[in-house]
């Protein structure tokens, strides 16, 4: 498989010190993604989404561990029960709010990424397809932290 980079995020975070953990409580945080000019046709019709999927490389996560202590935990967990950066296949993925798009470039708060993240891909966020709201969260559910931001543990 041979991926390509459409774009990058431009952010307020340098490191992941103190970057929120998800885009629910980055939604103060706004940014761009820049796309390559080679994409700026694909970008049609995608006004009109409230939220948008951004798929993307975790470019400065440590490498793959099995187990981890996630941010909203103080125990080790097994890493695909988590969504730590330091995966096997460094992909992330949000969703964030689509404040507008000018050419190549998509304005869009809920910002979790650190700048200069790759983009791999970009999907519309469809409530109907993409939302369970009765879902169980494993140990989630338990016991949670209430860390909103992340420190140095993943980073290299």
């Amino acid at each position: 498989m041979e991926l390509k980079f459409i774009g990058r995020i431009q952010s307020q975070y340098k490191t992941q010190d103190g970057t929120p953990i998800q885009p629910s409580f980055a939604e103060e945080s706004i940014g761009e993604i820049v796309l390559e000019r080679d994409y700026v046709d694909a970008l049609a019709d995608l006004i009109g989404f409230d939220r948008i999927w951004v798929i993307y490389a975790f470019h400065k996560a440590t490498p793959f561990k099995h187990r981890i202590v996630p941010y909203r935990d103080t125990v080790e967990r097994g890493l695909f029960a988590t969504r730590a950066p330091c995966r096997p296949n460094p992909i992330g993925m949000s969703v964030v709010k689509l404040e507008g798009i000018e050419e190549n470039v998509l304005r869009i708060s809920g910002v979790d990424m650190l700048d200069g993240t790759p983009v791999l891909d970009i999907k519309p966020y469809v409530p109907d397809f993409d939302s369970y709201p009765n879902s169980k969260a494993g140990w989630l559910d338990l016991k949670r932290a209430s860390r909103q931001r992340a420190d140095q543990r993943f980073e290299k």
